[in-house]
């Protein structure tokens, strides 16, 4: 299969050159190096996203225990946007490219790219009617069923979502356009930029939020106009990538009439992968709702506790991406052999090195928690303890299932990590419920149920990939 010909002596012939070798890598380089060589990049920039993450949550913590608590309501739906256009369909995008340039079709993967952008503009389109219309409720039924968790949380994360959801499109193309980067085994570009918008973002956001400078003080809405910012700029520079053919796709192969069939390309593993993430949020989602029940201190702890959790994914996400062009290139050329070998080396390394984390914040939870919470914040404090010293310890489970997702993602064989999402769902929200409504345990059965859920999620998804779902080499 010739991935290029005749001597590279344009500069335009150097860029495919350049991406002809990055797919001969993906398909016969040695794996552990080539996934390292590849991931790196992809953690690093991750690495600063989950900083950005830490330093909102640090804003926020100066804003008062009400815009903490009102953030916890608000971020699982912008990770959500974050995991859908970065993960599920950003993941679907570099296997469709990653596949077509592993058959040698080298115009199906720059037509995929311009299907990719068009999907980016209607999901996002479709996040914002939606929080527009059902924000309110929906955060003031997060807020508790007897109203504890108080009408400032409320208010804090609505104008938070007021300006982050109308301005999502900028998340949604950046994703779009780097994850069809990412398939031709390109890792530094789209790191580079995720790096530079995620570090623009963290100084925009604290002079919006807390008044710096000559800014005004917008608290909430500040905080949400950073990354709203940060990420426009990086919509902009992954355009001038694509444009200036650099990636070795160029946008004049792209222009042609949109295509059924390369949405379909695209949508049957974006659809059905999306619904991993959409399981992700929903079990926090319905963790902040039970704990919601526990008062608006309670609500502020679990809500620093999630939020490292949802900073793993990032993480695997960085050793995730580097696996979805690697086994899609690999299963475009048909050797589905060297595809699962890449899957295991990679999750069992996100599994390693997320587990960890999640020893360290089990026996030393007041690492992570005194960086937000104030001296007297003590309750917060208590449910952050809580949460850790049960669920801390399962947080290599989570990883690992979520790992061989991304996998699954370039294998284009999601149904069990699918399926697994839903079993993690099940077992953390109804033992949640079980645990407060009939064997009053309170706080620590429903962390209990929250770590049960990752364990079987991890297990479930390793046994069926080790099983043969992807089927047999």
């Amino acid at each position: 299969m010739a991935l290029a010909s005749g001597p590279a002596s344009t500069p335009a012939e150097l860029r495919v050159a350049a991406r002809a070798a990055r797919t001969r890598r993906l398909l016969s380089g040695p794996i552990g190096p080539t996934l390292a060589r590849m991931a790196a990049p992809n953690v690093l920039a991750m690495s600063v996203t989950a900083a950005v993450s830490i330093a909102e949550a640090g804003f926020a913590g100066r804003l008062g225990v009400s815009a903490l608590a009102g953030l916890a309501m608000v971020f699982p739906f912008v990770m959500l946007t974050q995991m859908l256009s970065g993960g599920a369909f950003g993941g679907a995008i570099s296997a469709a490219v990653a596949r077509a340039l592993g058959a040698g079709d080298l115009r199906r993967a720059e037509r995929l790219a311009l299907h990719a952008c068009v999907i980016a503009l209607v999901a996002a389109a479709l996040s914002a009617v939606l929080m527009a219309s059902f924000g309110r409720p929906l955060f003031t039924l997060l807020a508790g069923a007897r109203g504890e968790a108080g009408g400032g949380a409320i208010a804090a994360a609505l104008a938070y979502a007021a300006v982050f959801f109308p301005g999502c499109f900028a998340h949604w193309l950046c994703n779009a356009m780097l994850s069809a980067v990412r398939g031709t085994g390109d890792m530094a570009t789209p790191s580079l930029i995720l790096l530079l918008s995620a570090l623009g973002s963290i100084p925009a956001a604290g002079a919006l939020a807390l008044g710096w400078g000559p800014f005004s003080e917008l608290g909430m809405a500040g905080l949400a106009a950073g990354q709203v910012i940060a990420y426009s700029i990086g919509s902009l520079a992954g355009l001038a990538v694509w444009v200036s053919g650099r990636s070795g796709l160029s946008l004049r192969g792209a222009i042609a009439p949109l295509s059924g069939a390369l949405f379909a390309d695209i949508l049957r593993v974006g659809l059905v992968a999306s619904l991993s993430a959409i399981q992700t949020v929903a079990t926090i989602v319905a963790m902040v709702g039970l704990v919601g029940r526990f008062g608006e201190p309670a609500l502020a702890g679990y809500g620093l506790g999630a939020r490292l959790e949802f900073l793993m994914v990032p993480v695997v996400f960085g050793i995730g991406a580097a696996m979805t062009a690697m086994v899609g290139a690999c299963v475009g050329a048909g050797d589905l052999a060297r595809a699962q070998r890449v899957a295991w080396t990679g999750s069992l390394a996100a599994g390693v090195i997320v587990g960890g984390v999640g020893l360290v914040c089990a026996f030393a939870p007041d690492l992570w928690l005194n960086l937000f919470l104030p001296p007297e914040a003590e309750a917060s404090r208590a449910a952050g303890r809580a949460y850790f010293g049960l669920v801390g310890p399962f947080y290599g489970f989570f990883a690992l299932g979520l790992a061989l997702y991304f996998a699954s993602q370039g294998a284009g064989k999601v149904l069990w990590p699918v399926l697994a999402g839903f079993a993690r769902l099940f077992v953390a929200v109804g033992g949640g419920l079980l645990a407060i409504e009939t064997l009053n345990l309170g706080l620590s059965g429903v962390f209990g149920a929250v770590a049960l859920g990752m364990l079987i999620y991890g297990v479930m998804t390793a046994t069926a990939i080790r099983m043969g779902a992807w089927g047999r080499p």
